[in-house]
């Protein structure tokens, strides 16, 4: 593993990562490093795992590292602040690799369930189902099931308007509103997603899968979510600069609501959940003014099409 942090670096090289997963002892298997070339020479895969804020900073010095023809695994989720790509598109752009090369995980997957062994599927997509499926192949183990899809913007969008999501149901419960609440959240949610997922050429089909409703509710249920949680924070009344504080690791769903919706205006999709988020975020809102925003909208045909009644 490379890494930023001396420091993280250090104590991962000692068996442990105490800051993200307390407790838990490493396998000896891993080893970090801080230096580039030892984790890009020779090697079969290389798998990204960033802040998509800081993904094109980061990868950028490892352009002449990377061979063209090594594939790439995203596990990061989001959109980039000021381009509005989806991350499999800053990382081609920042290696300097073929799309074609680079595939995307998400599902299900909160790390420290998976770390304990608690039975875990996921999806890796890839434009290439081959590569896809070479990657499922090589991190499918008695407790961790990839599925393979060729659909890669729709699990990147997936991963990450459920992140978003979970911000905003998360603070639902903070505020103290119930089940009723927290469905409506969900499923009204994974209509935006949908919606969002099409007008970028996605298939509706991704959406009832493990990256789309699977992923949706594990983040919209567990506190070990880090987006349910700090929703769930703001909501029971600490500021933002409280929760973020108490946030272990970034909030994708705080950077990267903002950013969707500003891509879904571009589109001319309806968001009004997303939306919602990001008027709390960016601009001040308080999240009380979320359920009057959300129950004060027109009457519409349930699903993910925008039908008035």
């Amino acid at each position: 593993m490379w890494g930023r942090s001396v420091e993280t670096v250090a104590q991962i090289q000692s068996g442990s990562n105490q800051r993200y997963l307390p407790g838990i002892r490493l396998s000896p298997q891993i080893t970090a490093t801080t230096d580039r070339s030892a984790v890009t020479t020779g090697v079969d895969l290389i798998v990204v795992v960033l802040p998509t804020q800081v993904i094109r900073e980061t990868l950028t010095p490892f352009r002449d590292l990377i061979s063209p023809e090594t594939p790439i695994l995203s596990l990061s989720k989001g959109l980039e602040r000021d381009s509005l790509k989806l991350v499999t598109n800053i990382i081609s752009e920042a290696a300097s690799v073929e799309l074609y090369r680079i595939a995307a995980l998400s599902g299900p997957n909160l790390s420290r369930e998976i770390i304990e062994k608690h039975p875990t599927a996921t999806v890796v997509a890839a434009n290439n189902e081959d590569l896809a499926a070479e990657i499922a192949q090589a991190c499918h183990n008695p407790y961790f099931r990839p599925y393979v899809s060729t659909d890669l913007t729709g699990v990147e969008v997936a991963g990450a308007t459920k992140n978003v999501i979970a911000v905003a149901v998360g603070a639902a419960e903070g505020m103290g509103w119930g089940s009723n609440t927290r469905t409506t959240l969900i499923t009204r949610g994974l209509a935006e997603m949908t919606r969002f997922g099409i007008a970028l050429g996605a298939h509706p089909d991704t959406f009832s899968g493990l990256a789309g409703m699977g992923d949706l509710i594990a983040t919209c249920s567990s506190k070990l979510s880090r987006n349910f949680s700090f929703g769930y924070r703001v909501g029971q009344g600490m500021s933002l600069d409280e929760a973020y504080a108490l946030s272990v690791g970034v909030v994708e769903g705080a950077a990267t609501a903002g950013p969707l919706v500003r891509q879904a205006e571009k589109l001319g999709v309806d968001m009004p959940i997303s939306k919602a988020v990001s008027s709390v975020i960016n601009e001040g809102a308080s999240v009380e003014d979320i359920g009057k925003l959300l129950l004060g909208r027109p009457r519409k045909r349930d699903g993910w099409r925008i039908r008035l009644v």
